[in-house]
């Protein structure tokens, strides 16, 4: 493995040079990897698996937009698109990519499939971490593992496409046949992860738990509602509050900081935009820490996770759910995000 020094902690990570996408064909050359489900990671995993030479099939439920969406994306009905179960009689590696809720309604049928020998390949840890909540409990003679790209499958597939890599993490829960983690790491490999590093299935759903609720989600929806709803209450119009708040930080400025990091974006701003970021940064830091702290208490805690479940599983799930979004498609900001976003100008 790579060592790469962060900042004077110096941490191992495995590199596409290291482990070449060749060696990971070589690796999983006699298995069938059936991809279960067709929603957020599937069609990005799969489609990076296929077109990387693996023997890749999908698993849906034949009739649905899933199912239609993958045969746009090229996948033949009896050839490479199969029915659930069907697919996890023909797969080796069950690479298991349903949503959390609805693994748990699955996994009676998942569980029956899981013969000697076979592998069940995740990309969340929270079914098996919270086993007590969700019933996911799999066999002894089959080896677990995970890889969790950090970002959603569309970010995964646009950058496999420009011939990027996503970096993602990856863990071995269970090693039945004494090849997991070197199995799990070809997975990584052929699912398009620009460099891996490792990690555990608690550390990984209590990581991503708190992402999501917090600087990747939940934390700047709420930055965001703050911030406009001042300006506008200062008689900013919605174009200038969107603007200040959210476009010039989506369009501008976080792509320079993804390029060169925070402290090159601080040294090479306006000195009036360096002095205020400079002396607000750490009041927002103060205020916002006892949140986060609060936040990762209650995931760590297994709270988050039950209301996941409990929410989550109810029937009328989808029509509540459907609500709570229109509460953000319907503010004020964005609405004024869908404006703006119908006035950029098409490259020429």
């Amino acid at each position: 493995m790579a060592k790469l020094n962060f900042g004077g902690v110096e941490e191992e990570v495995v590199t596409r040079e290291e482990f070449p996408l060749e060696k990971a064909r070589e690796v999983l050359a006699d298995d069938t990897i059936a991809v279960i489900g067709y929603g957020v990671q599937g069609p990005g995993q799969s489609l990076n698996m296929r077109d990387n030479g693996f023997n890749v099939i999908v698993g849906q439920r034949k009739g649905g937009k899933s199912w239609d969406k993958a045969i746009a994306d090229g996948w033949v009905p009896g050839e490479t698109l199969f029915e659930i179960e069907e697919a996890l009689e023909k797969g080796t590696i069950i690479c298991y990519l349903l949503s959390d809720a609805a693994q748990i309604e699955l996994w009676p049928t998942v569980k029956k499939a899981l013969t000697p020998g076979k592998s069940l390949y995740f990309s969340h840890g929270f079914g098996i971490t919270y086993k007590d909540k969700t019933g996911i409990v799999p066999p002894a003679d089959v080896d677990v593992f995970l890889v969790a790209p950090k970002g959603s499958g569309t970010s995964l597939r646009r950058m496999f496409v420009e011939g990027k890599g996503l970096n993602s993490s990856f863990a071995v829960f269970q090693d039945a046949t004494g090849n997991a983690r070197t199995r799990c790491i070809a997975m990584g490999i052929g699912v398009g992860s620009g460099y891996l590093f490792e990690t555990d299935f608690y550390r990984e759903v209590t990581s991503d738990l708190t992402g999501e609720r917090g600087t990747l989600m939940g934390a700047i929806q709420g930055i965001f509602a703050a911030q406009y709803e001042v300006l506008r209450a200062n008689g900013h119009s919605p174009s200038e509050a969107f603007n200040e708040t959210v476009e010039e930080l989506t369009q501008s400025l976080m792509p320079l900081v993804a390029e060169n990091g925070m402290d090159w974006m601080y040294a090479n701003c306006s000195t009036t935009a360096q002095r205020g970021a400079l002396d607000w940064w750490k009041p927002f830091r103060d205020a916002t820490k006892p949140v986060f702290e609060k936040l990762y208490n209650s995931v760590k805690s297994g709270e988050q996770a039950e209301i996941s479940i409990t929410r989550n599983s109810k029937a009328d799930y989808r029509e509540k759910l459907e609500v709570e979004l229109a509460e953000l498609r319907d503010s004020e900001m964005w609405r004024a995000g869908s404006t703006v976003r119908g006035l950029r100008p098409e490259r020429g």
